[in-house]
């Protein structure tokens, strides 16, 4: 994946999935996503586009309250949520290395600070409300 920052427009739920698996036909293990946005712009929703095109038939929630899911399919998932910790100061250095793996793909919401200690990382989302149900996409590559 060469440097691209692709923008799109989602008219609701299906378009915000459906943008997640064009991404995920891109990724290989070892790919780490970081998806930023406020509060209800769909990061989640974005992510269980892509773990749906990725293979993974179970329910993908926001792993906000335990800080990240493991999903299994062809090739394991990792998705965190880092909203409930704004810094990784305090933290274990090694938090993150537990989800994510050279084996695994990995969705990172709510990167904050936390996101500059993470490697690998190949694209970083962007997602914006533009008012009822659209929303602004940007992916950069």
């Amino acid at each position: 994946m060469g440097d691209r920052n692709k923008r799109e427009v989602s008219d609701g739920p299906a378009a915000t999935e459906a943008a997640g698996a064009r991404l995920a036909a891109e990724l290989r293990p070892g790919d780490v996503v970081l998806v930023a946005g406020e509060l209800g712009t769909g990061k989640t929703t974005f992510v269980r586009g892509a773990c749906r095109a990725l293979g993974v038939d179970g329910p993908v929630t926001s792993p906000t309250f335990e800080i990240g899911h493991i999903y299994a399919g062809p090739v394991e998932i990792a998705h965190l949520d880092l909203f409930r910790l704004p810094s990784l100061a305090g933290e274990d250095p090694a938090l993150l290395d537990d989800y994510l793996t050279p084996d695994r793909i990995g969705f990172v919401e709510w990167p904050g600070e936390g996101g500059s200690r993470v490697e690998r990382v190949t694209a970083r989302v962007r997602i914006e409300h533009l008012g009822g149900d659209r929303r602004a996409i940007t992916i950069d590559r």
